[in-house]
């Protein structure tokens, strides 16, 4: 037990110091090809900080547990949109684009709901992995077409953006910039599979089912990333970072992780209930909500969402 509490330990601090080295060399990427920070954490920033649900989840299907390969996505979605965002905006208030909330949260709303049907028999087939999957491809083609429509339309904008970064230095070495994505995605995927490593062992010890240590212990060993590269990049300025790093992750979690797992390995659902999956379209809601008003999300928005995490989790451990 002392030494899976160690690697709980050992692994928050690696990820920790993953996700600042992260975010540097995203930032860096974003100044060098003068693309909008929410790209950034819609692209690269979010396929790394979704690599352990996929590594879980994946590895989950295919021994077959599946209440802990979807409990650890619908667990990590839940714990991304009500805790990351609303500790984040605690730490920094964060500034919502336009676009991010007619199109992005949107979409993860919508992936949201169709994941939640697909659950509803308990099976989730080939065929429902193999449109979420689709759906996915749809969502990579959208976001870029819009990066590619906001570089256009940049213009003055990205010749600033140039003029700052002349008088602040040259531009971050293309070499420190792959090295600092490497070594921080490679901390991030270790310290995270060290700390699910620990936190597993120590709540089958406790006897907790798989759906439930897919829902807490798992999902927040797994969103350990998402939650430190989010505050990382708003406490440095960067909320644009921040928001896309959720929003990116919770699509992809749905649409990748389970996606592509699904059509590989389909799965047998039991033990996630209809209060799990309807808290995750609720936090989804709430984060639309909180976006729209001044496109901002304040210091006691982030404190709403706080709470509602607290009482989910509190609600999930009451009903062990």
């Amino acid at each position: 037990m002392l030494l899976s509490i160690l690697y709980i330990l050992v692994g928050v601090v690696v990820v920790l110091w993953g996700a600042d080295r992260l975010t540097e060399g995203a930032v860096g990427v974003a100044e060098r090809l003068h693309i909008p920070q929410l790209v950034i954490g819609l692209t690269i920033v979010a396929i790394g900080t979704s690599m352990p649900e996929f590594c879980v989840s994946f590895v989950s299907a295919l021994k077959g547990t599946a209440d802990l390969a979807v409990g650890n996505v619908v667990g990590s979605n839940i714990f991304n949109s009500l805790l990351i965002v609303g500790i984040t905006a605690m730490v920094a208030p964060m500034t919502i684009l336009k676009n991010t909330v007619r199109l992005d949260i949107p979409f993860a709303l919508l992936a949201s709901i169709i994941l939640a049907a697909f659950c509803y028999d308990g099976e989730l087939t080939r065929l429902d992995a193999g449109i979420l999957f689709g759906l996915f491809v749809v969502f990579m083609f959208i976001t870029l077409q819009h990066a590619k429509k906001g570089k256009k339309e940049q213009g003055t904008r990205s010749e600033k953006q140039e003029a700052s970064s002349k008088e602040q230095g040259e531009e971050m070495p293309v070499w420190k910039i792959v090295l600092l994505i490497l070594v921080g995605l490679a901390c991030l995927v270790l310290g995270s599979n060290v700390f699910v490593d620990g936190a597993t062992k120590v709540a089958t010890a406790l006897g907790i089912s798989d759906a439930v240590i897919g829902l807490t212990v798992v999902a927040m060993g797994t969103s350990i990333p998402e939650l430190a590269t989010s505050v990382v990049a708003a406490r440095k300025g960067n909320s644009g970072i921040a928001i896309g790093n959720v929003l990116g992750s919770n699509v992809f979690n749905i649409l990748l992780v389970i996606g592509l797992t699904g059509v590989i390995s389909p799965m047998h659902i039991q033990g996630i209930t209809w209060i799990d999956l309807s808290m995750l379209i609720l936090s989804m809601v709430l984060l639309l909500l909180f976006s729209y008003t001044k496109y901002t999300i304040a210091r006691w928005e982030g404190a709403v969402l706080t709470t509602l995490f607290v009482g989910y989790i509190t609600w999930v451990i009451m009903n062990l």
